[in-house]
């Protein structure tokens, strides 16, 4: 048995590591250095988002209402103290940095992010809740991306929550030529979930996850041993990578803004709830071009409903495909019936979808593995899972893109009750 666990935290540790990010900025007079989510998505970036044009209004009146008023020192702490959360938030010298930074030049970026807080955060909560980890981590998709879903960083990580490939597919997120997950905000927001979940489970400490979760668990554990055996984030600091040391400060201030931002006069951009979206369950090819003129629905709104796709084809024929689509379209789809998918093998159907310039940005981070790892099925491949510490039939349903009556049909049950360790069928 210890030499199992040995070997799967061997492996955890080298498909973790690959996940680490690369930054350039520095902060300060020291070398630590800027997460990217600070330094490249900011305000332009953010403004071409589909969901920040379709719901965020009044931008250029919402950037800021005065001066970055000044605090004592006492004052962050005591804040900082107050915020209802269970990682600890101390302030520093080095944190202070991180918050002037949020607060000063990156005051427009904040103003978008607090409006798309919105709609981003009811997924990450729901799927941290999934885990039972703490709901402040739903902040750190700020430092990443600044909750700029099609994110590509320098060193290829992608989407809200930067996953490079290998960490993805180890977390069951499906990365090919026609579908890329890392840019599901659900998907990869369960996929970041297990993955800081893995991380406490190593280091005990939620600091030491989210440093881990930069740079990996390998380089945290260096660390540790050379500050001669320190488990806390502030006593192996300057053992860490620099752009580890920026991290966790990044990630306190990160949380601070998003509750203090009144004081400092920030002003959130005004938002309203998009509209309401069901899924279809597709086994043909589609192209969405298709979709769109039959449906009465906007390429660009199907592409960012449905960001998992690097083309407009829907590759059913490869294997079932989940289609988000606005509620009411939902009825013209299905009336449509066999007219609205691709009459052709899926060879052909491949080789006439064009890249878009967005696919362009992210080749250099695609891979030709086609083999399908879903998190939670069984490693057999078999049409069945154990169902883990946390999870919900909704939560199992949307990682093997199925629905909780078909589980609970195909193994006979009357309520949604599970228990770890319980084996289900998948249908």
């Amino acid at each position: 048995m210890k030499i199992r666990i040995y070997t799967f935290t061997c492996a955890l540790l080298l498909a973790i590591a690959a996940n680490a990010q690369e930054y350039t900025d520095t902060i300060g007079t020291d070398d630590t250095l800027l997460p990217e989510g600070m330094q490249m998505y900011e305000l332009d970036s953010l403004l071409t988002d589909w969901m920040t044009r379709a719901y965020l209004t009044n931008v250029e009146n919402c950037l800021s209402k005065g001066v970055n008023p000044s605090f004592s020192d006492e004052t962050y702490a005591q804040r900082l103290s107050r915020l209802p959360n269970v990682i600890d938030m101390p302030y520093n010298e080095i944190v202070r940095k991180y918050i002037d930074r949020y607060c000063e030049r990156l005051r427009p970026s904040v103003s978008i992010m607090l409006g798309a807080c919105n709609f981003y955060n009811p997924i990450f909560e729901e799927a941290l809740e999934s885990y039972q980890v703490p709901l402040e981590l739903r902040n750190l998709p700020i430092i990443e991306s600044a909750l700029h879903p099609n994110a590509v960083s320098r060193a290829g990580a992608v989407g809200l929550w930067q996953f490079m490939i290998g960490t993805a597919k180890r977390y069951g997120l499906e990365v090919t030529s026609l579908i890329d997950e890392r840019k599901d905000p659900v998907k990869a927001s369960y996929a970041a979930a297990h993955m800081l979940k893995d991380l406490y489970d190593i280091f005990g400490d939620w600091s030491l996850a989210i440093a881990a979760y930069n740079c990996g668990p390998g380089n945290v554990s260096k660390a540790i041993r050379r500050s001669g055996g320190r488990k806390d984030f502030w006593g192996i600091y300057q053992y860490l990578p620099a752009e580890t040391r920026g991290y966790v400060p990044a990630f306190i201030a990160a949380n601070y803004v998003m509750n203090y931002y009144c004081d400092h006069n920030i002003c959130p951009v005004g938002t309203t709830l998009p509209q309401a979206t069901d899924t279809l369950l597709l086994k043909k090819n589609v192209k969405m071009e298709q979709i769109a003129a039959t449906c009465d629905i906007s390429i660009d709104e199907l592409r960012a409903l449905n960001p998992q796709y690097r083309t407009t084809l829907i590759p059913g024929d490869s294997h079932d495909c989940i289609l988000r689509m606005p509620s009411d379209k939902i009825n013209a789809f299905i009336d449509a019936g066999d007219s609205i998918y691709v009459k052709q093998n899926y060879a052909s159907a491949v080789k006439e979808v064009t890249l878009t310039e967005d696919d362009d940005n992210s080749r250099a981070s695609r891979s030709g593995n086609r083999k399908r790892n879903r998190r939670g099925r069984s490693s057999s491949g078999g049409g069945s899972i154990t169902v883990k510490k946390g999870d919900t039939l909704g939560a199992i349903a949307r990682r093997n893109h199925t629905s909780v009556s078909a589980i609970k049909k195909a193994n006979g049950m009357k309520s949604d009750n599970i228990r770890e360790g319980q084996k289900l069928k998948l249908k």
